[in-house]
C-alpha cells in the first residue's frame, strides 16, 4: 500500500515515516509539507492513502483534501495533533471526502509511540475497504413494530456535508426520529453530534444503549460497536459482526430493521465508499421500507449509493436538497 504524508512539522513527518516503514505492506510514497504541495504530488503520483495534516501553511488540510477529490480522488485520512480541537475542521473534511480522523503518533526519547497502533488499526481498517470486500452477513431475530416512524440514514465519505444539508432542512414539528450511522471513530462522534447539533432545530444526541428513539429527535451512532434496534425497538450496541470493515456499520442497522421493524418507514443511503449499506438497503425495500440512495453528481465518492442502485434497491435517487424535501413532505406534521 502506497502511503503520501502531507504535514509542515518535520517531527510529524518522521513519526509517520516510522510508522508507515515499521508495516510490511506499506510504503511511503512520497510528502508534501503542504496542501498545494500535496494536490499536486497527487496528480502526478496517486498513492492509495494520503495521511493529511489539518494546520498548515499556503492550504491548510480541509482546502487540500477538496481539490485532491476533485482532481485526483483517492482515500483520505486526516491525521493531526489537535483532533478534538479541530473537530470543525475535521467535519469539514470528512464533508470533503476525508474518511476519518486520527491523532500524530508521538516519539519519546526512549523511541517508545503513542498512537503508532492506532493509526496502523486504521489505515489496515481503510485498505480493508478500498479493497472493496464485502462482510455483510445477516442476523436472525424476531421482528415487532413500535409506533413512531424512523428515518434510518447511513453515510461515510463526504457524510457529514450531506447529513448537514439534509437535516438543517428537516422542520421543528418533525414527526420521526432520524437514527444516522455514520462512518467516525466513537472519539468523534460527540464531537459530529454537536456540530450537527447547531445545523438544525431538531435535538442530535447520542443513540444510548436500552432507549427507544423518540418522534423529533436525531441520533447518532456514537460507539465502535454496532449500532441496532432490538427486537423490543430499542437501540443496543453490539460487538458482532467483527470482521465488518465499518464499525459503526450502516448494514448491520439497516438489517436490524428489516428484522425488526417492519412496516413502512424510510431509509437513505448518502455518499461513501465502498458498498456498507447496500444489501440492507434493499432487505428493507423488500420489507416495504421507502429507500433512497444519494445520486452520482452531489456524492463527493459514489460507492455505497452506487452499490444500492446496483442491486435496484433504491426506489428513489435524489441530492441531499431533495432528500430533505421528501422527508419533509412524509413527516412534517401538517397544520
Amino acid at each position: 500500500m502506497r502511503i503520501g504524508i502531507v504535514n509542515d512539522l518535520s517531527l510529524a513527518v518522521e513519526a509517520l515515516r516510522r510508522v508507515v516503514k515499521s508495516v510490511e505492506g506499506f510504503e511511503i510514497a512520497w510528502v508534501a509539507f503542504d496542501g498545494k504541495q500535496a494536490v499536486e504530488m497527487s496528480v502526478k503520483d496517486p498513492p492509495d492513502l494520503i495521511l493529511m495534516d489539518l494546520i498548515m501553511p499556503v492550504m491548510d488540510g480541509v482546502q487540500a483534501t477538496a481539490e485532491i477529490m476533485k482532481k485526483s480522488p483517492c482515500a483520505i485520512l486526516v491525521v493531526t495533533a489537535s483532533v478534538g480541537a479541530n473537530s470543525a475542521k475535521v467535519f469539514e473534511a470528512m464533508g470533503h471526502g476525508a474518511l476519518d480522523a486520527v491523532a500524530t503518533p508521538v516519539f519519546d526519547f526512549s523511541g517508545n509511540a503513542t498512537g503508532a497502533t492506532e493509526l496502523v488499526n486504521k489505515i489496515h481498517s481503510l485498505r480493508r475497504l478500498i479493497n472493496g470486500k464485502n462482510y455483510f452477513k445477516p442476523a436472525v431475530t424476531k421482528p415487532v413494530r413500535s409506533e413512531s416512524p424512523i428515518v434510518a440514514i447511513g453515510s461515510s465519505t463526504g457524510g457529514p456535508k450531506a447529513l448537514a444539508t439534509i437535516v438543517s432542512a428537516l422542520p421543528a414539528n418533525f414527526i420521526a426520529s432520524v437514527v444516522i450511522i455514520q462512518h467516525v471513530d466513537q472519539r468523534f462522534a460527540e464531537e459530529l453530534a454537536t456540530w450537527l447539533n447547531k445545523q438544525t432545530s431538531l435535538t442530535v444526541t447520542i443513540a444510548v444503549h436500552g432507549e427507544a428513539p423518540q418522534a423529533g429527535n436525531i441520533y447518532l451512532a456514537g460507539t465502535n460497536d454496532h449500532l441496532i434496534i432490538d427486537r423490543s425497538g430499542r437501540f443496543a450496541y453490539v460487538a458482532e459482526p467483527r470482521d465488518y470493515p465499518y464499525r459503526p456499520s450502516v448494514d448491520a442497522f439497516f438489517q436490524s430493521l428489516a428484522e425488526n421493524r417492519p412496516g413502512r418507514d424510510t431509509a437513505v443511503l448518502l455518499t461513501g465508499m465502498g458498498r456498507d449499506g447496500a444489501e440492507g438497503l434493499l432487505k428493507l425495500k423488500n420489507q416495504g421500507w421507502l429507500t433512497i440512495a444519494q445520486d452520482e453528481t452531489s456524492s463527493i465518492v459514489y460507492g455505497m449509493p452506487k452499490a444500492a442502485v446496483e442491486l435496484d434497491a433504491a426506489k428513489k435517487i435524489l441530492t441531499p436538497e431533495k432528500i430533505a424535501q421528501e422527508l419533509t413532505l412524509l413527516y412534517g406534521k401538517k397544520e
